[in-house]
């Protein structure tokens, strides 16, 4: 459709590269200033996909949910699209698609605008057992769960259903501690260290009231302890939003909270060190209460690796 008006390849990328295009999907361009929507992911994914396919894992996430499913920086490199075919009907092989045969049923696929895709419920099940990290997997179940179309007793209701398949063994693991809570993949990561430091199960999204008005939320925590973590992901706490960030969680402490907020190169990587950091914390809480009992955090631990 470009050249047809014109443009090459070269000329593409150099508008994309000056920020006058954006690339969503390998081969698809908008306008920079196009908002997203979820008629301009059909139309964009129609463009692609073969019409005897349909869209899972990642990017049928993506079309459910929008960039909230994606991980850190993910927009930056184009990820090929998820599209697979019904078992026996033969893998896709084209450069744009990651794809396959998988066994499906009529109650796993709906339609969106168009485009036949895995529901959320499949979809967070697929990314649950198929991604190629552990927190991956947790922040694909968590965005399809925080769409509200399914509860998370169902999602675990299906994890039997894959018994002996690929993947379920952690998803046997890992479901249990899907959350809808989360919003964003440092939090849903975040809260997976939290696991593995052997805390008692957290609640995310501690509303903070003010003379009876909720001013914020702490991303996850122990209200009775009154012990919280947060992630401070670059996109939202920034160095334009420190002061601010400071003066909220001097607030808190004066009321009582323990806090520890976690940056990137503390929840990720192999120099990563949010387990002592929340344990730390954790035990810091606990000396402020000291009629509180510890958690046996052997079996958690265990249970999440």
């Amino acid at each position: 459709m470009a050249s047809e008006v014109g443009l090459s390849r070269e000329a593409l990328s150099k508008l994309t590269f000056g920020g006058a295009l954006r690339r969503p999907l390998e081969s698809v361009y908008v306008e920079a200033d196009t908002p997203d929507s979820l008629e301009l992911r059909c139309r964009m994914l129609a463009l692609v996909l073969p019409d005897d396919c349909f869209v899972c894992d990642r990017t049928a996430a993506w079309l459910h949910a929008g960039d909230r499913a994606l991980a850190p920086n993910e927009h930056l490199s184009i990820p090929a699209i998820s599209c697979f075919r019904p078992s026996a009907s033969g893998r896709l092989r084209n450069a744009l698609a990651d794809s396959g045969e998988r066994e499906i049923r009529a109650g796993d696929l709906t339609t969106v605008n168009g485009i036949p895709v895995t529901t959320p419920l499949r979809t967070a099940v697929d990314l649950g057992r198929l991604q190629k990290t552990r927190d991956l997997r947790l922040h694909g179940m968590d965005t399809m769960l925080h769409l509200g179309q399914f509860t998370h007793q169902r999602l675990l209701t299906q994890v039997p259903r894959f018994n002996r398949r690929r993947g379920v063994v952690l998803l046997r693991v890992l479901a249990p501690l899907a959350d809808a809570g989360a919003a964003s993949f440092g939090e849903s990561a975040l809260r997976l260290r939290w696991y593995d430091a052997g805390l008692p199960p957290p609640r995310t999204q501690i509303p903070i009231e003010i003379e009876g008005r909720v001013h914020y939320y702490l991303d996850l925590g122990l209200e009775d302890l009154r012990f919280a973590a947060e992630y401070d992901g670059e996109e939202w706490h920034g160095p334009d939003r420190q002061i601010h960030d400071d003066e909220r969680r001097d607030w808190l402490r004066r009321q009582g909270w323990v806090i520890v907020a976690l940056r990137r190169s503390q929840v990720f990587g192999q120099q990563q060190d949010a387990e002592r950091i929340l344990r730390d914390g954790y035990a810091a809480a606990l000396a402020r209460r000291p009629g509180a009992v510890s958690a046996d955090m052997s079996p958690t631990r265990r249970s999440v690796r």
